[in-house]
Order: C-alpha cells, then structure tokens, then sequence
C-alpha cells in the first residue's frame, strides 16, 4: 500500500489505537469515567494533529530561511524539544480545566503521555511497516539490492 491510501490508513490506525490506550490510562491514573477519559483523550488527539501541522509549517518556515540546510542531530533535537514543548503548552491547562486538578498533576499526566507515546510510535510503526510494507521512499530499488 502506497501514497495517500498508505498515509490515510495510517493516520486512522494510529489515532484510533491512540485514543483508546490513552482513554484507558487517563482513566486508571486520573479516576475519571470512561466518557470523560474518552473525550479527553479524543480532545488531546486533535490538539495533536493539528499542533503538528501548525508547528511542522513554522519550523519549516523557518528551516527554508537558514544558510545552513539539512537535519542535524541538533536541528533533529529543537524540532522535537519544540514540538513537544508546545503541546505540552497547550495541554497541560487542558488536562488542568477538564479534569479539575492542579497544573503540576497535569503535568504529570502529560509527562505519562508523552513516555507512553515515545513507546507506541515506535512499536507502532514497526508493526505497520510489518503488516503492510515498506514506503515506496524507504525500498531499496531492485537495481542496488544486488
């Protein structure tokens, strides 16, 4: 499976796993019901989306605009510092305000968020390239393979 199909299925799988696990652990760890938790989680997935489009078009804005170009390991680190900075922004007061707790618990649920995601995307992505192949940028053509 290739191009836009690839990314849409992808996407789906990804967020429809995503918010469940992350219904489940809100639930465990904050008490709240399974509605609450639910909502929850499905709010925080589309602050993510779509802090990920605003933040990727800014940081490559600004990509575009320095002398210096590629992906070094530090360039690699500010992106990924700011991009989890930034939801951590937005979603720490969210997580405050919806479940009536104080920032530092938000934070804590955040922080238990973002370890469990550092796990799931990776495990994620192995088992999706696993079930449904490599992307066409990622194969090596039959040419090199030899």
């Amino acid at each position: 499976m290739q191009g836009i199909r690839r990314k849409i299925v992808y996407v789906s799988l990804y967020e429809g796993i995503a918010i469940l696990c992350a219904s489940i652990g809100l639930a465990a760890l904050s008490g709240a019901g399974a509605g609450t938790s639910t909502a929850l989680a499905t709010a925080s997935s589309v602050v993510a989306v779509v802090w990920n489009l605003v933040f990727n078009t800014l940081f490559e804005a600004w990509e575009a605009r320095q002398r210096v170009r590629g992906r070094s390991l530090k360039r690699r680190i500010a992106h990924a510092l700011g991009f989890e900075g930034g939801l951590a922004a937005i979603l720490v007061p969210l997580f405050a305000w919806w479940l009536g707790i104080g920032l530092w618990e938000a934070l804590l649920f955040d922080a238990a968020l973002l370890i469990f995601f550092l796990v799931y995307t990776f495990v994620f992505n192995w088992s999706f390239d696993r079930v449904f192949g490599l992307p066409a940028s990622a194969n090596t053509p039959v040419a090199q393979a030899a």
